[in-house]
């Protein structure tokens, strides 16, 4: 069978970054598991899958390889990264997608369990959450880059830190300032600058999209209602002249009158003139065209603008408000050139929905969030894994579209997501298709079970560790 033959060929590429060769029974076995047709794909079951005679051994085995073997998550999702991107397709553009996702938990001893906002349940509750950097191109997209949130609760509490193994070195950061890490690690590696997306958890962070700009990446990000912006006409007041004594004033002022003041973006899509707002297609969805009505404006983002000597670069703000609605739905500010086309600037902003596929996608076929541990560890090794069985099951998809069947060919589809998920800001549409090939999952269960040694690996192409040459 040639898919086993390549899946043979994919694990030991990935065996290659463990360390041990006798961890490569663990990775086998694990990975099988997470695309068996299990309902749920934590440790106890997958052993019983992969091994009926001998549940308890091999439930021992893949519990000590997910979590207390010290092998490296971010050098498998390295791997994983050097496998899958050689196979897309960034003629029409790239794009690194951060985000978040949360999964809900009881109690308070798994790490980084807190009340907190949940994207799954589109409210606070009991949850961990992870923040990812996703590489996406048209047809298809892999998280590259994945590390839980620690609430602040849980950074200062140096008992349940221990006790659940976060790495000592560890400190509390926002969700923005970890993505920002990732993004420099990538960066650091040889990824090329492509354009950053994120929602507006991420974008109304001022520090966040400056930091962008200073790493040279442009951005389209969203934005709430109530982020300020200096449109045309509008600007602070200059320093106050110098008096002759003391320093040299060189803060701008905010004034009295309305044109030296800044506008919420929410306040500005209202005083937009009607010829400003152009009705576009996006996407093809599943069950109809996905169009909306646009507007954007050359503004310059207003922060603080009272400590600054100087306004901010100008870039896009970009508003959404869909016919018959009463105010605006979605913003972004956005660093694409000033002469990008508004059709290829909605194009751009509307990408975000790969990310939302792919968590869709590790949750209900990858057992992204069935880890029942409580450890630092076992929490990043089981996510690390998942992505990696994505990895292979999205190359596939990406050489053989046609094997795929409808749903899956037309990869530039809007997905739906399930009636429980509800990414901040992002509606669902469509139905949901599976990525996972059970029949290839079951072949290489059979091929376990014949071999009660560790199968032999065909050599896997040598890549260097690093992104450079692949992402080239």
């Amino acid at each position: 069978m040639k898919d086993l033959q390549e899946f043979e060929r994919y694990l030991a590429h990935l065996g290659e970054g463990l360390g041990h060769a006798d961890r490569q029974a663990g990775l086998r076995g694990y990975c099988t598991g997470l695309m068996a047709p299990l309902k749920r794909k934590s440790v106890e079951p997958m052993a019983a899958h992969l091994a009926p005679s001998s549940t308890r051994s091999r439930h021992q085995s893949l519990h000590h390889f997910v979590a207390d073997s010290a092998w490296s998550d971010e050098q498998m999702l390295l791997r994983v990264a050097q496998w899958v991107v050689p196979a897309m397709d960034f003629s029409d553009g790239g794009w690194w997608i951060v985000d978040d996702t949360g999964f809900p938990k009881q109690g308070q001893h798994s790490v980084g369990v807190a009340r907190q906002y949940c994207g799954m349940l589109g409210k606070q509750d009991n949850c961990q959450v992870a923040v990812s950097v996703t590489l996406a191109c048209q047809a298809g997209s892999l998280p590259v880059a994945w590390q839980l949130y620690l609430p602040q609760e849980w950074a200062e509490d140096m008992a349940r830190r221990e006790k659940a193994g976060v790495p000592q070195d560890l400190a509390f950061a926002t969700k923005p300032a970890i993505a920002l890490a990732q993004i420099e690690r990538l960066i650091e590696q040889g990824a090329p600058r492509h354009c950053v997306l994120a929602d507006a958890g991420y974008g109304v962070e001022t520090a966040f999209r400056e930091r962008l700009s200073e790493l040279g990446l442009p951005y389209v990000v969203g934005v709430t209602g109530q982020v300020t912006v200096w449109p045309p006409g509008h600007a602070p007041l200059p320093p106050e002249p110098y008096s002759g004594r003391g320093n040299v004033p060189t803060r701008q002022r905010l004034g009295d009158a309305k044109h030296q003041r800044p506008l919420s973006v929410k306040e500005l899509a209202f005083e937009l003139d009607p010829s400003q707002w152009h009705t576009l297609e996006w996407r093809e969805g599943t069950n109809f065209t996905l169009r909306s009505r646009f507007a954007r404006v050359r503004v310059h983002a207003a922060h603080r603008d009272h400590q600054r000597s100087q306004l901010r670069p100008q870039e896009w703000l970009l508003i959404e408000w869909p016919e018959g609605h009463r105010e605006p739905m979605k913003y972004w500010l956005s660093t694409l050139p000033e002469d990008v086309p508004l059709q290829r600037m909605v194009l751009e902003a509307k990408m975000r929905w790969r990310i939302e596929r792919d968590y869709q996608d590790l949750k209900q076929e990858l057992g992204l969030g069935h880890y029942e541990g409580r450890g630092w560890r076992g929490f990043h090794h089981h996510a690390s894994l998942s992505i990696a069985a994505y990895g292979f099951l999205m190359v596939q998809q990406l050489r053989h579209p046609e094997g795929a069947g409808k749903k899956n060919a037309a990869r530039r589809k809007e997905p739906a997501l399930p009636t429980h998920y509800k990414p901040r800001g992002s509606p669902a549409h469509a139905a949901p298709r599976p990525i996972v090939h059970h029949d290839l999952a079951a072949a290489y269960r059979r091929s376990l079970a014949q071999d009660a040694t560790p199968m032999s690996v065909l050599p896997a192409r040598k890549r260097k560790a690093s992104l450079v040459t692949q992402y080239d």
